[in-house]
């Protein structure tokens, strides 16, 4: 038993050492926001999808394209526009004249890397589209079932949904990403240095791949060896169950959303080299990973500042275990 004990950690040390060197290659690209570039390497190790949600022009699809660079696997992009449907996202079937029968035609979502860009830009029939897919990897036409490639990570920008030509996902969308997080502008020396080196985009396509597929599905599967006591549990619990339970939120974190939150905390503690989670693991990732799915009545506002203002309140009202 102590050897296998010693064989996990040994492996999770190593999985950390990776999941840095991907955290690395993404800050030859995107400069400044080191704990924003965590969040997402730890939604990769843990299985999940990102949401990034900013004003126009902060780098958001340049953070998509460099994760997928980093890793060996295939990526593609669909702009999401009012107008597109749901098989240009899935696929559809085909008729083939010569044989006189329909044949499956993949669509871009059957890829490792999918970028969602501006996805709030499309209608909720297309954005529903992606349901199934984000929440178990696979894709059901026509009564037959095809499964996605492994690993598969959604990663979706959006603008302000007050922005024109813009709209709010919808709650069941929201939770199905593992993380929302915000890029915001760099400082004002770190844009002179990009605007020195010409933009984010020479740097991207100097990028190199540094890890495989394999790697990944390796990592995710490491996550889930890391140990979490039952102290901290009862910590995420309250928390969750406080969202439930307080008169300024409509809609509290599901069932889901402690699952993520279980499973982001796994991955940044072996993004620590740690194969345990401590409580400011779980403190750490708790904005990026609740405060999307919340939703608050209509006195409070319905903003994401508004949301991490609330469950702001919440976490810091209820103590972290020792």
């Amino acid at each position: 038993m102590e050897e296998k004990e010693r064989l996990a950690s040994s492996e999770i040390t190593k999985y950390g050492d990776a999941l840095e060197q991907i955290l690395g290659n993404l800050e030859q690209v995107i400069q400044g926001k080191r704990e924003s570039l965590e969040v997402v390497v730890c939604c990769l190790a843990a299985g999940g999808h990102a949401l990034l949600e900013d004003i126009p022009g902060t780098g958001k699809t340049m953070l998509a394209k460099s994760l997928a660079r980093s890793i060996d696997g295939i990526c593609k992009r669909v702009q999401f526009t009012p107008d597109l449907m749901p098989t240009d996202v899935l696929g559809g079937s085909v008729y083939n004249p010569a044989s006189g029968t329909f044949t499956f035609q993949p669509g871009p979502i059957f890829t490792n890397v999918f970028i969602a860009d501006e996805i709030n830009r499309a209608s909720a029939r297309t954005q529903s589209a992606l349901l199934e897919a984000m929440g178990e990897q696979q894709v059901t036409l026509d009564g037959e079932t095809y499964f996605l490639e492994s690993p598969f990570i959604c990663i979706a920008t959006q603008n302000p949904f007050d922005f024109q030509g813009a709209f709010q996902l919808p709650e069941a969308q929201m939770d199905r990403f593992m993380i929302a997080i915000k890029l915001g502008y760099v400082t004002e020396d770190e844009e002179i240095d990009l605007l020195k080196k010409g933009g984010m985009g020479r740097a991207l396509a100097d990028l190199k791949c540094i890890t495989t597929s394999e790697t990944i599905r390796n990592i995710q599967s490491a996550v889930e060896k890391v140990q979490i006591e039952d102290s901290i549990f009862r910590y995420m619990m309250d928390v969750i169950h406080a969202t439930r339970n307080t008169s300024n939120i409509r809609l509290g974190i599901s069932t889901r959303g402690s699952l993520h939150w279980s499973l982001i905390s796994k991955a940044y503690a072996m993004l620590r080299g740690r194969d345990f989670v401590i409580p400011d693991d779980v403190y750490h990732v708790a904005h990026s990973v609740l405060a999307h799915r919340l939703l608050l009545n209509s006195r409070f506002g319905e903003g994401s500042e508004a949301k991490r203002a609330n469950l702001n309140e919440i976490i810091e009202r209820i103590a972290l275990p020792r």
